[in-house]
């Protein structure tokens, strides 16, 4: 544990440190996110925060190789290097559509690609545990494009919930946490020793989130863009291929295990942002819109409108990522129907009871608070007037 504990504050260290740096470049460069009628934040905001995210994740991986614990892992598996490779790819794509902009057919072909280095590089769903059929065991001819798709899933899903301050950031935070204790407590996780791909990205990613988080949380001074929420995504889907797809044991744990498929468990802690997605295609097929037209009803939309404020909206979602985070260790790791049945009884419960209307003294939904018209706060050199 403690190994893994290094490359997570590795990680968070340089996110917390590069971040403001990155924002000035962004700011020099002209990099800037300004406000539109489908974006919620009321001054221009400095972007390419993927840029410091990137470089975290660069020195906690090469944090671990010089740590004896993840020798045999680098030596023996592609995977950490198929993450850094094709993570630099989704960055570049990223930052080009932060900057100047992209059509979704571009973006879409621009993920593909990177799915396909992945697959290159090895990354690739090898197995799948079904109950009552064991471990079905993957030819290329599925599970190519198994993974391909659960790369460019991944990376739209996080990607679309990234549309409020510090939302993406520690959504994702939440979920790598939580995928790490799944993998580091499930036998058959540790391919290469003791070591995990799926335990370091999940760690790795984590602490980047972590150190980008106070610079991005509501009002954020700089916005991770397409070029972070994408990276994010990739890894997390790196992870999860990896600590679920790779490994031919069957899980082991509670009694409900047979509910905790492997390749569930990243699903349902990512709930939140697979959820939104369905939602939106859902939403614009039935409106007759492109699956890829943006909207403001998003699940965090929503929680505004219905009276939440910019920060409460975010917090509401954190909570509820972390519920449903642990009921899904719980039903994968714990032993007995009764306690796995409370915990998952009072979490839908808490989240029925958290996502309703906030009422006024005269029962109206109280309404969004009005765009903050501040000038914005530089963290380097103090307030500012708004970037023009």
């Amino acid at each position: 544990m403690l190994d893994y504990l290094i490359v997570f504050g590795a990680a968070a260290a340089v996110a917390f440190v590069a971040t403001p740096l990155v924002r000035r470049f962004a700011v020099r460069t002209g990099a800037i996110d300004r406000p539109s009628d489908r974006k919620v934040h009321p001054v221009p905001t400095p972007t390419l925060g993927g840029i410091a995210i990137y470089l975290a994740v660069l020195v906690g991986m090469g944090v671990s190789r010089v740590l004896p614990f993840f020798s045999q892992l680098h030596h023996s598996s592609s995977e950490p290097l198929a993450a850094l490779v094709a993570g630099l790819v989704i960055l570049l794509i990223g930052i080009w559509d932060d900057v100047r902009g992209t059509s979704p057919g571009v973006k879409a072909a621009g993920q593909i690609l990177a799915a396909g280095i992945l697959v290159l590089l090895g990354v690739q769903l090898l197995y799948f545990w079904f109950p009552g059929q064991g471990i079905l065991s993957l030819g290329s001819d599925v599970g190519v494009p198994l993974t391909v798709l659960w790369v460019v899933a991944m990376v739209n899903a996080v990607n679309l919930i990234d549309g409020l301050d510090g939302l993406a950031a520690g959504v994702v935070a939440i979920a790598a946490i939580a995928f790490f204790a799944y993998i580091y407590q499930t036998p058959g996780g540790s391919l290469y020793g003791n070591a995990s791909t799926a335990a370091l990205l999940s760690a790795i990613v984590a602490g980047a989130c972590l150190g980008f988080l106070p610079w991005n949380f509501n009002r954020a001074r700089i916005f991770m863009g397409d070029s972070g929420a994408m990276l994010l995504g990739l890894l997390l889907a790196v992870a999860t291929i990896s600590g679920v797809g790779r490994t031919d044991t069957a899980p082991t744990g509670g009694d409900l295990a047979a509910f905790a498929i492997p390749i569930i468990i990243p699903v349902i802690v990512l709930a939140l942002p697979f959820l939104d997605v369905m939602f939106a295609i859902v939403r614009r097929i039935r409106r007759g819109r492109p699956v890829t037209s943006p909207d403001k009803e998003h699940i965090h939309h929503r929680l505004m409108d219905i009276g939440h404020s910019h920060r409460g909206a975010v917090l509401m979602m954190y909570l509820w990522s972390a519920l449903i985070s642990l009921a899904a260790l719980a039903v994968a790791l714990i032993n007995g129907r009764l306690v796995v049945g409370a915990i998952l009884l009072s979490t839908a419960i808490i989240i029925a009871g958290t996502s309703l209307p906030r009422l006024r003294r005269g029962g109206r939904a109280s309404a969004p608070a009005p765009p903050a018209t501040e000038p914005e706060v530089n963290p380097i050199k103090g307030p500012e007037a708004p970037l023009p």
